[in-house]
């Protein structure tokens, strides 16, 4: 029973750990630029892709619900309010944590079972300050900037398939895009996406730090950590969102 709290508690010491090596110098931007740039590339594509089908769904499903409430005009502005202050967060959360979350953990935990991490601690050298940190900063702000991809191509698929598909309006679509969303449903969206991206880069390399039992543990870590991440995240969206809505006035 204390097994995952030990856990819990060893994870959350991590955390406390990489904000404490954050201003720490030196800053290693080499490995950071290389990290913003692996995570970048293993994510971007898949992302586009993944978001097209969201926002066809979240304007299928919109139009279908508008026009039988006699309220087409209001089409554009309910998918925009649903892609970007929901689905880009989550879209940008399962690929971080499903496609660079893993590659973190993998790459600490393939370290570990060389013992290279432990022959950085005998030299010296602080694994988290020299590894973890560049790579929660990295996932991080490519978190920030998938988000917008995100919510830009989730805005065009929906104006596509709304428009082309159910033969919807154009410019009442346009139109009716601040009607109900406002900045601040893109600052929420981004606050979520860069706290999904530090979640996922900790849960991550805690796992790949803590990996044992040869390359069979590195993969079990990897797996763990995709999990523990998808369940993470998903409370901390419900928080966020609980949080917005209480300090947020909304459109009506």
């Amino acid at each position: 029973m204390t097994s995952p709290i030990k856990q819990a508690g060893a994870l959350f010491a991590l955390a406390l750990d990489v904000l404490r090596a954050l201003p720490k110098r030196p800053f290693q931007t080499k490995e950071f630029i290389q990290q913003c740039w692996f995570i970048a590339s293993v994510t971007i594509v898949p992302t586009a892709l993944v978001s097209i089908p969201f926002g066809a769904v979240i304007a299928l499903q919109l139009g279908t619900l508008t026009r039988q409430l006699g309220a087409q005009s209001f089409t554009g502005a309910a998918s925009v309010l649903a892609v970007v202050r929901e689905a880009s967060p989550i879209v940008t959360a399962l690929l971080i944590a499903g496609a660079g979350g893993s590659a973190i953990c993998a790459d600490l935990g393939s370290r570990k079972i060389r013992e290279e991490i432990d022959a950085m601690e005998v030299l010296g050298i602080s694994p988290i300050q020299r590894l973890v940190v560049p790579r929660v900063l990295a996932a991080m702000l490519v978190s920030l900037l998938l988000n917008g991809l995100v919510s830009v191509v989730g805005v065009a698929g929906g104006y596509f398939f709304n428009v082309v598909i159910q033969g919807g309006t154009p410019g009442a679509y346009l139109a009716s895009f601040t009607a109900l969303a406002q900045l601040a449903d893109l600052w929420t969206s981004e606050i979520k996406a860069v706290l999904f991206g530090m979640v996922a880069a900790i849960v991550a390399s805690y796992k790949g730090l803590t990996a044992g039992g040869g390359p069979k543990g590195v993969g079990d870590a990897v797996n763990q950590a995709v999990v523990i991440t998808f369940m993470l995240l998903f409370v901390i969206n419900f928080v966020v969102s609980a949080i917005y809505f209480q300090v947020v006035p909304q459109k009506v």
